[in-house]
């Protein structure tokens, strides 16, 4: 997940900020994360796109959720934005490492303003997912809309992120969210509403808040024209 809670950040004051937080906590991102980021592959083992099916990660940080993907389906064209510069360095030397420099492509984008047609010369995609990242996009909703704008119909939106702890207890649902601040993470505890106003002929196919609400999961599908 890459991004950070304030609102009214400029995109250029933004992406500095993403990069003074991941300047050096990249290198451990994905050792410190894999305890608290809870329903990463659930999301992945659910996107199942289809014969030729493009995908899109918005956020994809160390591209570790990419690298997944691309095991997972391995004929799937894959493609990752990121706002943190920082974090593309880290996710193209996993590519290269991992041997799929060629086959995951990589862009830095702001995912309230992207355009696949400018970044990638593709125009749609049929699975876009955020794993980890609304809670630390400002623009949240907006990022939201942009992504539906290039869902193709019959396209899936995959989302999953920390939830209201809502069956959690108050001493650790405070404390958590304080931890959370201080990583720059707000949750979006509005979400289901949100996707719930989407437009596009957008429709919930999935909602759940998992672990006692301490994580949230969704499925949005474009109906077809």
């Amino acid at each position: 997940m890459t991004g950070f809670s304030g609102e009214g950040v400029s995109a250029n004051g933004h992406a500095s900020l993403l990069d003074g937080i991941y300047r050096r906590q990249r290198h451990i991102y994905d050792l410190s994360r894999k305890y608290y980021l809870l329903g990463r592959d659930r999301l992945i083992d659910g996107l199942v796109p289809p014969a030729g099916g493009r995908v899109l990660e918005i956020g994809c940080g160390t591209a570790r959720n990419l690298v997944a993907v691309a095991h997972r389906y391995p004929a799937a064209p894959l493609f990752g934005i990121d706002l943190s510069l920082e974090m593309l360095d880290t996710a193209h030397r996993r590519l290269e490492r991992e041997g799929l420099a060629g086959r995951i492509r990589l862009a830095h984008a702001d995912a309230t303003s992207f355009d696949p047609a400018l970044l990638f010369g593709v125009p749609a995609f049929s699975r876009i997912f955020f794993s980890y990242t609304l809670s630390m996009i400002p623009e949240w909703e907006k990022a939201l809309a942009r992504s539906v704008y290039w869902l193709q119909p019959g396209g899936e939106l995959h989302l999953v992120d920390f939830g209201r702890q809502e069956g959690l207890p108050g001493w650790f649902r405070g404390g958590l969210r304080r931890w959370l601040a201080a990583f720059h993470v707000r949750p979006r505890d509005t979400l289901e509403a949100a996707l719930a106003r989407l437009p596009g002929g957008m429709e919930i196919r999935t909602f759940e808040r998992p672990r006692r609400g301490y994580a949230q999961y969704a499925v949005c599908r474009r109906l077809p024209v």
